[in-house]
This record gives structure tokens, C-alpha cells and sequence, in this order.
């Protein structure tokens, strides 16, 4: 129990420290706003992390994220795939099999060559 409490405690004072160098090396005012924003949202997450384990919430959350995510990366890799092959870039783009094949199908015809005084 201590250790958890422990790590809890640990995980905070980095996240702190990390948020505090973060924001002294924001050049400008309009990003510290921001920054402190998000920064503010992360650390409600960790300070309600052992809450959420003691009525075992995490675990659906974290379920709910991953599925989730999972989704929108697919979406977004499956929409990059179709720009590119509208685009007809996938021509020019070879890759290092494509390349090496076609190294080995190329012939050149070189005529008799001979070397030496005739």
C-alpha cells in the first residue's frame, strides 16, 4: 500500500518538475496559457488516478481509449492511403524490392570486346 502511495507521490513531483521546466522554456505568452491548460488537465488525470484504481474505473477507461484511438489511426491511415494512390505517387515511389527486381530484369547488350594488338 505504501508503495503504491509512494509511486503516486513520485509520479506527481516529476510530472511537476517536467511541467515547470516546460513552461519556464515557452518564449511566449500566448503558449503558457495553453500549456498550463493541458498541463492542469494531466494533473487531474494523476491525481485521480488512485481513485479511479480503488473502484477499479481504470481499467474501462483505458479500454475505452485504446479502442478508440485505435479507430482514429486507422481512419487516418486509411485515408493517407487513398490520397496516395489518387495522387499516383505510388509510380515513382519504389520500394527496395521493387528497385533490386528491377536491377536484375535490366540487360544490357555490350558488343564483342577485345583487348590486345591485333
Amino acid at each position: 500500500m505504501f508503495q503504491q502511495v509512494y509511486g503516486w507521490i513520485q509520479n506527481i513531483t516529476v510530472y511537476l518538475i517536467a511541467a515547470s521546466a516546460v513552461m519556464y522554456a515557452v518564449p511566449g505568452k500566448d503558449y503558457a496559457r495553453y500549456i498550463r491548460f493541458f498541463s492542469g488537465l494531466i494533473l487531474i488525470l494523476l491525481l485521480t488516478t488512485p481513485i479511479l484504481n480503488l473502484f477499479g474505473m481504470k481499467g474501462r477507461f483505458e479500454a475505452f481509449y485504446q479502442s478508440n484511438e485505435y479507430r482514429l489511426e486507422q481512419q487516418e491511415i486509411e485515408k493517407a492511403d487513398e490520397f496516395y494512390r489518387n495522387s499516383g505517387l505510388f509510380e515513382y515511389l519504389q520500394t527496395e524490392d521493387d528497385a533490386d527486381r528491377g536491377k536484375d530484369d535490366r540487360q544490357i547488350d555490350v558488343g564483342e570486346i577485345e583487348i590486345g594488338q591485333e
